[in-house]
């Protein structure tokens, strides 16, 4: 026998010494035995699942509360800030023609070339951050138009999708879950 066969000979085991060797290899059923809590490292799971509860409000109140994320755009009298609200955390994205980068590359910080490059600014940081439905109610003037068009075009959508409700046994209408794909 040469040397060659002889390492690989040696080297066999069987499956529980293996499984000694590497340190106690174990399946899922002691991991869930033995967890105490549990940790949701993503809090948006929930809002992009669609059953996350969003606020309902008061109906006699002026704002609209009924949405995850909500656009809010602050003209001031030199320059302009846009920002994605969350309704529980604040301000998740800010845009504003003072920052440094915008501000260089613009002629004036609130004319309509303004609107039209914070739309774009926005757009991306919202594809990075994994935001594509914002909610906008108010009526948008002519500059914020160009902004909201901004935005579709960047394939940010201006309406949040429904929450979904599980139906009675009873209903008639079933939607369709979020969370399962039909092929």
């Amino acid at each position: 026998m040469s040397s060659i066969t002889k390492h690989h000979s040696s080297a066999r085991f069987s499956a529980e010494t293996f499984a000694e060797n590497i340190g106690g290899i174990h399946g899922n059923k002691s991991l869930i035995e033995n967890c105490i809590e549990v940790t949701n490292r993503n809090p948006r799971n929930l809002e992009r699942l669609l059953i996350a509860r969003k606020p309902q409000g008061y109906h006699l109140e002026k704002q609209f509360r009924n949405f995850w994320h909500k656009l809010q755009v602050s003209p001031f009298q030199r320059y302009v800030v846009v920002e994605i609200v969350h309704f529980q955390n604040g301000p998740v994205i800010t845009v504003s023609s003072n920052e440094w980068a915008l501000k260089k590359l613009l002629y004036r910080k609130y004319d309509s070339m303004a609107y039209i490059a914070l739309g774009q600014v926005l757009a991306q940081r919202c594809l990075e951050s994994g935001i594509n439905e914002i909610y906008y109610d108010e009526s948008p003037n002519s500059k914020v138009s160009l902004l909201l068009k901004e935005l579709e075009k960047n394939n940010i959508i201006l309406r949040e999708p429904d929450r979904y409700i599980h139906p009675y046994p009873w209903s008639l209408f079933r939607p369709e879950k979020p969370w399962e794909t039909h092929e």
